[in-house]
């Protein structure tokens, strides 16, 4: 009789430790579904403009598709964003050789293109509509020193040492892997090559941008610093974004 009475309690043990296992709910750490080398994780609970997958405590953002290049193309962005004078800021040699990262439809790589007349804009996208729309506005335009650059989701796919700067224009938050993209553009910097980003700010609220589509400059450092670049300064003339300028150590 005592012995029945023990398997009866450790079967209720059993019943109460599995119904703990397979509810999520019943623990905050269930939350976090997989990893990927402990630099990921992907959580069942997240933002619906994310895509469910955090890095160093940032959930990352959906991408927008190609569907809309015409936002990124609109008459207002001027005004909005000051991309004239994010290209100003970025004190470019005429022979210097600029990735645009994440290029869209070119727009900050068009403006670039004049200001390095012995160099060239390294326009790169992971979608190849982009680049299409790229290709279409060089030959409109008789644009030479742009060359629109397939990347993968991981990789930019740009030579090692080859650039002296890469411009992310709130691209980079949409990054679905972000640390090894980042780490090949290292490797694709020269010695003392600079990275600069342009983020709508995260610290401040009342920005009308998406939440995930904002980053703070607390984090953006962070996940620089973790890829071996070195903050030299943040801009703070635009209107809603940070202006960061990062760079390769020498050597």
């Amino acid at each position: 009789m005592e012995t029945l009475k023990r398997l009866r309690v450790a079967g209720i043990v059993l019943v109460i430790i599995g119904g703990f296992l397979l509810n999520p709910a019943d623990t905050g750490l269930a939350n976090t579904i997989a990893s990927d080398n402990a630099i990921y994780q992907e959580r069942r609970n997240h933002s619906s403009e994310g895509i469910g997958k955090f890095y160093m405590g940032r959930e990352i953002a959906k991408v927008m598709g190609h569907e809309g290049a015409f936002w990124l193309e609109r008459p207002s962005r001027e005004a909005e964003e000051r991309p004239s004078k994010v290209v100003n800021a970025l004190d470019l040699k005429p022979t210097d050789i600029v990735a645009d990262i994440g290029a869209g439809t070119g727009y900050m790589s068009f403006r670039i293109a004049p200001l390095v007349p012995q160099g060239k804009v390294l326009a790169v996208d992971v979608q190849p509509e982009m680049l299409d729309m790229i290709n279409f506005m060089k030959k409109e335009e008789n644009i030479t020193n742009v060359e629109p650059i397939l990347a993968s989701i991981k990789d930019p796919n740009l030579p090692t040492a080859s650039v002296d700067l890469a411009l992310m224009v709130d691209a980079y938050h949409e990054f679905e892997y972000p640390r090894e993209v980042m780490e090949a553009l290292v490797k694709a910097l020269k010695p003392g090559g600079r990275v600069v980003l342009v983020e709508y700010r995260g610290e401040n609220p009342f920005i009308l941008i998406k939440a995930l589509h904002k980053m703070t400059q607390k984090q953006v450092r962070k996940e620089m610093s973790a890829v071996g670049l070195q903050w030299v300064e943040t801009k703070s003339f635009l209107p809603q974004q940070h202006l960061m300028v990062f760079q390769k150590l020498e050597g």
